[in-house]
């Protein structure tokens, strides 16, 4: 195929369908390649969210597979103090970099913006009741009138 593009032979049909077969593949790979750094950086993203979630309290396990409870969380040294051990046993403090937290029952809050949506959810429970109102303003209009062809 090579050969034909450096040769400048006539088109020939078969290496038309390769060009557009390599084409295709091309095309798919850089998709494919676009999607799958998305989703990595929106798990890397979510990742350090919860990471960042942690606060004292929350219990914690680490890279080492120390587990224990929170008890300070330094932002500017991006540290947190882990309490690990009991009353009984004894229990000891270390100081750990906020990466080599590798599971905690921390939550991230996701935050939601007060958006229009909100608005629309209002109109459309207002627009509810007043179509509904109307209606039944209606049926007992026609009811009375009905009782009174009835009299």
């Amino acid at each position: 195929m090579l050969n034909w593009l450096l040769e400048g032979n006539g088109f020939d049909p078969q290496n038309i369908i390769m060009l557009v077969i390599v084409a295709v593949l091309i095309v798919v790979i850089v998709v494919f390649y676009i999607f799958s750094s998305k989703k990595r950086k929106k798990q890397e993203q979510d990742a350090q969210d919860l990471i960042n979630a942690v606060k004292p309290g929350n219990k914690v396990k680490t890279i080492g597979g120390v587990c224990g409870i929170v008890v300070e969380v330094d932002n500017e040294e991006n540290t947190f103090v882990l309490e690990t051990g009991t009353e009984a046993s004894g229990k000891s403090y270390m100081k750990f970099d906020r990466q080599a937290i590798y599971q905690t029952d921390a939550v991230v809050e996701k935050k939601e913006p007060e958006t229009s949506e909100e608005v629309k959810d209002d109109n459309k429970d207002e627009s509810s009741v007043e179509n509904t109102a109307e209606p039944v303003a209606e049926v007992e209009a026609s009811a009375e009138e009905q009782s009174e062809d009835k009299k």
